[in-house]
């Protein structure tokens, strides 16, 4: 037992701890503990810094840029070479059904789906500080890149007469359809190429930080609406219905319209071989996820499909028997490269943007995940220079914008790929497509490949369950999630998702405006100072008023610190000051026409005259200097008691406030004149105000903006909120009966003996108490 006892006393010991030290004000604190100055690099040194170079600074420049020469060296060739091959050869053929798949989205010929599915791993293979992600095209970011495609090369733009015609646009008017996928894929592989160099700037400029505004409530909402707009674009591939290419405001919801307009002519045989291929896939997908540590390799579901559903439609001849809209050619061999259309840029400027931006977010959120995963870094400046890199050259290739997706990294993840050697090996297989396999695809149809489109977005789709989710913890988050959602649903993906941006900074706007605030009580027996609100046993100091202020303060939200304070002490500064001047003139005047005596002790009604001093508190204030006899007494005034005339003064019942700015990072100019206003406001209505809790920057910052002066001094500022509690208590105990201010000026309205005037000898023009009191408060 003793020995228990002796166990558990050590423990006893650490439950609570007693410290004693001296109370800090910020000048006590300076002069005990000298503060390191700091000592920011000059110009000169900067640029030595800058320019200073040496073999070992320059390798690792080399290896930054490149970080290949990181990695490979340490590559493990007997532990990892066969996971890669497996994993390559898996991802590959996902990679070349999902490039065939998302040049739909792209508007441009199948074939350069798998170009964009090769050329962009090329590039990140040497330049990309991600392992396992895969490079090449995804539904999003293929979506945004086709919306700038059909607005700036719309079937309208090639109609013809019917001798050139090579096809319909649902109306019965002949399309040239030859010059017109030319053309769009112009466009798609000159938006590539200027994204790629937007990219790049980025990178260089070390701006990777831009992409911490994309919220994950926001790229939640916004690739859930990303994921609708898909749907409804590839709905009509499913159903083989011709529609007009809608782009802008409301286009999805012309084209869902239209699309349901036009259902009597859908193709049963596309619709049947689309339907199915949703159904298998996502079952089979769904088999992979729930029994993915059992299977070693997922199930390459979309591979086998299409096999199957080529196989079908070549053996049915489904094209001519049943109308069914089939790929019919893709090209063999490479295109040579081509340069882009530079005069295209400036109508694409825009757009490219936040293509850029929502590309490099995707690409880096997944790589992110699995770089903690297995315990490696990602440079996001990097990632920006081997991205844009990637489509800079892809781009010459006739190739669309290139990211990531996450279903095909988690392939290649989830079949034990260590390193982009699994994506060069991807990349092989990609070529063996394009180089001999590509005419065995011809036969397939278009709604197999809109399926396997479709079958994907089942992740983005259940993203939708986030938002209960979300609502419980952060509804502002929730709201932000439904905001983008909804808008890059009516106005676009790229309206959107600058709408969706925008309404996310106004939520911080907002709150950084509108913050949490409250006033604080201390837990008795301890130096914890918690809200009055939230704990029963919370105690405020007599007479101490204790505000915390949760937000930086600048020009957007000194008026909610103005209104915080007058709710925390239930006064206004500026009222009561007012209301007693008022006072201060009535009794000035009563004096001088002999109705009320003053005395040491106070005020008085001389014997037998009736007392007018109540006079109505609507009586216009007279401005003017009141000439009273040139007699010094002491007159003392008692605010918070009854007085002699009828004005109605608010109670001030604190002597001290007392503002918690430990939640305060920086104030501006605007701030630091407003705060020195609100302390002299209440200095002249006696009551003094302290801060505590400050951060060491902003007294620089009080500092630099000449803040401190003879009235406003350092010894004001406590390094914590009990410090100034106790500073408050020892100064009240400790000071005479009442304070200097109070013996200034104090209002006693009765006193049974009066006593004569004391008579000074003044120079004619000296201002008597009451002026001088007057003068003292109103400065």
């Amino acid at each position: 037992m003793a020995a228990g006892e002796r166990a558990e006393e050590p423990l006893a010991e650490l439950s609570h701890y007693v410290v004693a030290r001296p109370i800090y004000s910020e000048a006590g604190f300076q002069e005990e503990n000298e503060r390191r100055p700091p000592l920011p690099p000059t110009l000169r040194e900067r640029a030595q810094a800058a320019c200073r170079c040496s073999r070992k600074r320059a390798f690792q420049i080399t290896r930054s840029f490149l970080p290949i020469l990181e990695w490979l060296p340490n590559y493990r060739v007997k532990e990892w070479l066969i996971s890669d091959v497996i994993s390559g050869v898996s991802t590959g053929l996902v990679a070349t059904l999902q490039g065939l798949a998302y040049a739909l989205l792209v508007a441009v010929p199948v074939g350069y789906g798998l170009y964009s599915a090769f050329f962009p791993i090329l590039t990140y293979f040497f330049l990309g500080t991600s392992r396992h992600i895969s490079v090449g095209p995804f539904p999003v970011v293929s979506l945004m890149v086709g919306s700038v495609v059909l607005s700036m090369a719309p079937d309208d733009n090639f109609l013809i007469d019917g001798s050139n015609a090579t096809g319909t646009n649902g109306t019965g008017t002949l399309i040239d359809t030859e010059s017109r996928d030319a053309q769009r894929v112009l466009i798609a592989s000159t938006l590539t190429f200027l994204v790629g160099i937007l990219q790049v700037v980025f990178g260089v400029l070390q701006i990777g930080f831009i992409v911490r505004y994309l919220a994950d409530p926001l790229v939640g909402g916004f690739t859930t609406a990303a994921a609708f707009q898909v749907l409804v674009s590839q709905l009509k591939i499913v159903l083989n219905v011709s529609t007009k290419n809608y782009n802008g405001v409301l286009s999805i919801i012309y084209t869902l319209i239209e699309t349901f307009e036009k259902i009597g002519t859908t193709n049963i045989a596309d619709l049947i071989a689309g339907l199915l291929t949703i159904f298998v896939c996502m079952v089979v997908k769904e088999i992979n996820d729930r029994f993915k540590h059992k299977i070693p390799i997922p199930i390459p579901i979309e591979v086998i499909v299409t096999i199957v559903a080529t196989g079908i439609s070549y053996a049915a001849d489904l094209e001519k028997k049943y109308n069914a809209g089939i790929v019919k050619s893709i090209p063999r061999g490479f295109l040579p490269p081509e340069p882009p259309d530079v005069s295209l840029f400036s109508q694409m400027i825009a757009a490219s943007f936040s293509i850029a931006i929502v590309a490099y977010a995707i690409a880096v959120s997944v790589g992110k995940v699995y770089a903690t995963k297995y315990d490696y870094a990602i440079d996001g400046n990097q990632e920006f220079i081997a991205f844009g890199f990637s489509n800079i050259f892809s781009g010459a290739f006739s190739c669309f914008v290139a990211t990531t997706a996450l279903s095909r990294t988690a392939v290649q993840e989830s079949t034990g790929g260590k390193t982009q050697v699994a994506g060069i090996i991807s990349a092989g297989i990609v070529l063996i497509s394009i180089v001999a396999l590509g005419k065995l695809l011809e036969p397939l149809q278009k709604s197999v490949l809109a399926a396997v489109v479709i079958a994907n977005l089942k992740g983005m789709f259940m993203q939708v369950f986030d938002v209960p989710r979300l609502w419980r913890q952060n509804k502002v988050d929730a709201m932000i999630w439904v905001f983008t959602c909804v808008a890059s649903i009516i106005l676009g993906l790229d309206l959107g998702l600058l709408a969706g941006l925008l309404f996310g900074l106004l939520t911080v706007v907002l709150r950084v405006q509108f913050p949490s605030w409250g006033g604080f009580g201390n837990i008795p027996g301890t130096d914890i100072y918690k809200k009055v609100k939230d704990y029963k046993n919370v105690i405020e100091p007599e007479g101490v008023k204790i505000l915390k202020f949760s937000s930086p303060i600048f020009y957007a939200n000194i008026d909610g610190l103005k209104s915080s304070l007058k709710s925390t002490v239930g006064f206004d500064a500026v009222k009561v000051y007012n209301k007693r001047l008022k006072a201060l003139r009535k009794i000035q005047k009563l004096i001088k026409k002999g109705k009320l005596k003053a005395t040491k002790n106070g005020i008085i009604s001389e014997p037998g005259i009736n007392n007018e001093a109540f006079e109505t508190d609507e009586e216009p204030e007279d401005n003017e200097d009141l000439q009273v006899p040139t007699k010094e007494v002491e007159i003392q005034v008692d605010w918070n008691s009854e007085l002699p005339v009828k004005v109605n003064i608010p109670k001030v019942p604190i002597h001290s406030l007392i503002l918690d700015f430990g939640a305060v990072t920086f104030l501006d100019i605007v701030a630091v004149r407003s705060i020195k206003t609100i302390i002299r406001e209440f200095e002249r209505i006696d009551v003094r105000v302290y801060f505590a809790s400050y951060q060491d920057n902003l007294i620089s910052q009080l500092e630099r903006s000449a803040f401190f002066d003879d009235i406003v001094r350092k010894d004001i500022f406590f390094l914590t909120v009990h410090d100034a509690v106790l500073y408050i208590r020892n100064r009240m105990t400790h000071s005479d009966s009442q304070d200097p201010i109070f013996e200034k000026i104090s209002l006693m309205q009765e006193s049974k003996e009066p006593t004569e005037f004391t008579e000074t000898s003044c120079p004619d023009d000296e201002l008597d108490v009451q002026e001088e009191a007057m003068r003292r408060l109103a400065s």
